[in-house]
């Protein structure tokens, strides 16, 4: 698609001027309206201007009217006083969403390749990146990668977006760092809790082991021994209680005697003094014989009663008198063992959650990494798929190659000359190029980028300045 017409009239600095689709250079001083050209050809496109002033001073009405040789027209007016008009036709019909169709004519490369070999290497990149034509959208990244990341700019092309997905600098290599990071520490505290626990440390058995029942059943053995060694402890004092117990009834009965024969010779000796009281003191005297018997059946009575209780008890000890003590060292080993066990109980409960942990860390380590690597091969299969519109264009790690070149290396000749093949990258879209400013080219650069031009078939508006105090417009076809 070429242009037939280019029809300005009071914008910017034009008052009005008329060109007829041949490519042109526009040449004199500044301020005399050789941007403003271009300016307007912009505007048409766009409705975007970066001057504060559209409509030329003093009036109140500024148009741009452009004509293809495929039937399409463009007429957009800026007005002061009223509301902006635009018309977009083909073949004289109007079409439908214009500013969106305008979009689709044109590379924003084409209105203003100079301003390309100024820009910095991101800029040249990512400029270059737009003209791959993939049709993607956020549902697309979804699909891909089970999210839609919020630290992304999606006011990029697909590749650029992939680019910075696995970069260094994104958000999912950082969180696999940091999570790796504490993979790492987690893992080393693992190793140092896992030290001090014994090898095949089988943490459910200690779990389930009842140290209280273990600690009655030993108490209770212990009970049982002990009844065995005070039983032979009471066998092998029987003799020296028994003599004991007789000896207490012989110093009994002997007091007794005493006692008697003190009363006796009292009493003897009170006959004579107390003849009035013989009858009764004889009858005392023959019942000291009885109270005697009493006293020593008494006596008698108190030794076989201590003497059978004596029997009794050593018929409790006799029972275990020949009884073996029961060996509690396997128990108590066991105990001591099971004690020791349960004290790592929760260093390891502790060691096994932090594994759990750790295991959550690798699976969301891994999940950053598939993405990582996933961002960093699907450049490759869209560019498959994708329609490349220059020729050599290949793409590695987001940057841009022109036939194995970054762009920031080709020279300003060769950057220039890939703005004419950007041109040639929509079929269906207007073949011109707005060059602006070519006196910031060397004359060796912009006679080649007129040439390619010329070769390739593509229109060009090309301002230049000069000494001239008029603008002059000659045509280079």
């Amino acid at each position: 698609m070429k242009t037939t017409k280019i029809r300005i009239k009071n914008l910017f600095g034009i008052t009005e001027t008329e060109l007829d689709g041949r490519s042109v250079e526009i040449t004199g001083a500044n301020g005399v309206g050789k941007t403003s050209v271009i300016d307007a050809f912009r505007y048409a496109l766009t409705n975007q201007s970066d001057r504060s002033i559209i409509v030329h001073n003093g009036e109140k009405e500024g148009e741009i009217i452009i004509e293809t040789d495929t039937g399409l027209s463009i007429d957009r007016r800026k007005r002061t006083e009223q509301a902006d008009y635009k018309s977009v036709k083909e073949n004289g019909r109007e079409v439908m969403s214009p500013e969106s169709f305008l979009k689709q004519l044109f590379s924003p490369l084409q209105l203003d390749p100079v301003s390309f070999t100024l820009m910095s290497a991101k800029e040249k990149n990512r400029a270059i990146l737009d003209l791959v034509e993939f049709d993607w959208d956020l549902n697309f990244i979804r699909e891909k990668f089970g999210e839609i990341p919020d630290w992304i700019n999606y006011d990029q092309n697909i590749l650029q977006v992939l680019s910075d997905m696995q970069s260094e600098n994104g958000e999912w290599f950082k969180e696999r760092q940091n999570i790796n990071r504490d993979i790492r520490n987690e893992t080393a505290f693992i190793g140092d809790i896992a030290k001090d626990i014994p090898a095949n440390y089988q943490a459910e058995i200690w779990e389930k082991y009842d140290l209280g029942a273990s600690y009655k059943k030993l108490e209770q053995m212990k009970e049982f021994n002990s009844r065995i060694e005070r039983a032979k402890l009471f066998r092998s004092s029987y003799d020296a209680k028994l003599r004991q117990l007789e000896a207490d009834k012989m110093i009994t009965v002997s007091a007794e005697e005493k006692a008697v024969a003190s009363e006796r010779e009292k009493l003897l000796s009170d006959i004579e003094r107390m003849k009035t009281e013989i009858k009764a003191c004889e009858e005392k005297l023959s019942g000291l014989s009885d109270k005697l018997a009493d006293k020593k059946a008494l006596a008698e009575s108190k030794f076989n009663e201590a003497r059978t209780k004596l029997d009794a008890d050593m018929s409790l000890a006799d029972e275990y008198m020949d009884k073996q003590p029961l060996d509690c060292s396997e128990l108590q080993s066991e105990l001591d063992n099971a004690e020791a066990m349960k004290r790592h109980l929760n260093e390891y409960n502790r060691m096994k959650s932090m594994q759990e942990e750790v295991e959550k860390l690798q699976e969301i380590s891994a999940e950053y990494t598939r993405k990582i690597e996933l961002a960093r091969a699907l450049p490759g299969i869209i560019l498959e798929n994708a329609h490349i519109p220059i020729d050599g264009l290949t793409v590695k790690d987001g940057v841009p190659l022109i036939n194995g070149l970054p762009v920031s290396n080709l020279s300003e000749g060769e950057q220039l000359s890939l703005c004419v093949d950007v041109a040639l990258s929509k079929p269906n879209g207007l073949q011109i190029i707005l060059i602006d400013g070519t006196e910031k080219l060397t004359s060796e650069n912009r006679d080649k980028l007129y040439s390619k031009c010329h070769e390739k078939g593509v229109q060009f508006i090309a301002t230049r300045t000069t000494d001239d105090s008029e603008m002059k417009v000659t045509y280079l076809e």
